[in-house]
């Protein structure tokens, strides 16, 4: 037991030192676009399945609440959270369109798109993205492994990935890479207050 502890902790401590450097401009990227979005009146839209999904509804909460200092809350929605939109879409038409329906919904050109995949391959997710391209939203994408087909996609304007087969450790650092971003984001809006 304690052998495998020692692993995990071990292998997350080399992640992040592995991340150092190549993560820096990728998140000062995606920040410096939500930050632009949030002052122009526009909104941050987060997707994803699973653990991803939970991530996104993290990372909504800390804009729409507070992170670490107190300030006026920031407009940012999580198309994960609501049951009958998403069953209804899933049933109706398919589970693919699930987030990409939400997204014709409710994004306007200037949002922000955060879409959120271990694999970089959920068609849920790229079927999103394709939607708020359509729709002249940006989209940053945060990916595990090599990045998937949303490391490729041309509609793709900020790629945050982690190159680590675990998917565990990829989700330690995506939520590590959203903290990171809510931390700059406040800095950046707020930071004189």
């Amino acid at each position: 037991m304690q052998d495998l502890i020692r692993k995990a902790l071990l292998d997350g401590i080399e992640l992040r030192q592995k991340c150092a450097e190549p993560l820096l401009k990728p998140l000062a990227d995606a920040a410096d676009m939500m930050v632009q979005c949030l002052q122009s009146g526009g909104k941050i839209l987060a997707c994803g399945n699973g653990g991803s999904a939970a991530d996104a509804q993290h990372f909504v909460a800390e804009l729409v609440n507070r992170f670490e200092i107190n300030r006026r809350a920031l407009a940012a929605v999580s198309l994960t959270n609501d049951a009958s939109v998403m069953t209804s879409i899933a049933n109706d038409f398919e589970f693919n369109a699930v987030f990409s329906r939400q997204v014709e919904a409710l994004g306007r050109a200037g949002d922000v798109l955060l879409a959120i995949s271990t694999s970089g391959d959920s068609e849920n997710v790229l079927k999103a993205i394709d939607e708020a391209t359509s729709l002249e939203l940006k989209s940053v994408a945060l990916t595990g492994r090599n990045g998937g087909m949303m490391g490729m996609y041309d509609g793709v304007d900020v790629h945050i990935n982690i190159p680590h087969a675990s998917t565990a450790r990829v989700q330690e650092m995506h939520i590590t890479c959203l903290h990171i971003l809510c931390t700059l984001i406040d800095e950046r809006m707020f930071g004189d207050s």
